[in-house]
C-alpha cells in the first residue's frame, strides 16, 4: 500500500521547569521550540494533496500561538504558580510535568480536538533533541 505524508513545521518560544527532577531543568528556563506535524493518507484529494499546508498551519499555529507561545508551561502542582500569577506572567498549566514528551502529546491531543487528524508530532526542544508522539 502506498502512503503519502506531509510535514508542517511550527516554531514558538516557551519556558518551563520540571518538578521532581535533579538536573538543570528543575529551574525556570526557556526554549525555542519547533513542532513538526505529520499527516498521512493512502490517497490524495482532488487537488492532489493529503491536506493543504495552510490548513495545518492555521489549526496548529493558531492553537500554539493562543496557548503556548511566549508562555511558561508548568505542572498544575508547581509551587511557583501563585508568584508568577501575581506578577501577571503568562502561564499555561498542564496536568503533567511539562517535559518535551508530555508537551508533544498534549499538542497532538489538542490539535486532534480541533478536527485535524494528524498522525505524528515531534517537538524539537533544542536543535539536537526532540520528542515524538503518535497514537497506534
Amino acid at each position: 500500500m502506498a502512503l503519502h505524508k506531509i510535514t508542517k513545521t511550527i516554531d514558538f518560544c516557551y519556558g518551563h521547569r520540571l518538578l521532581d527532577y535533579d538536573g538543570k531543568c528543575r529551574h525556570l528556563h526557556g526554549h525555542n521550540g519547533l513542532l513538526e506535524v505529520d499527516m498521512e493518507s493512502s490517497k490524495l484529494d482532488g487537488r492532489g494533496m493529503v491536506v493543504d499546508f495552510g490548513v495545518v498551519r492555521d489549526v496548529v499555529k493558531d492553537w500554539v500561538d493562543a496557548n503556548l507561545d511566549h508562555r511558561m508551561l508548568l505542572c498544575k502542582r508547581d509551587p511557583v504558580i501563585p508568584f508568577l500569577t501575581g506578577m501577571n506572567e503568562p502561564l499555561y498549566l498542564m496536568d503533567e510535568n511539562p517535559t518535551a514528551e508530555n508537551i508533544a502529546k498534549h499538542v497532538f491531543q489538542q490539535v486532534r480536538k480541533q478536527g485535524l487528524h494528524i498522525t505524528e508530532i515531534r517537538l524539537w526542544e533544542t536543535p539536537t533533541s526532540y520528542a515524538t508522539y503518535r497514537e497506534v
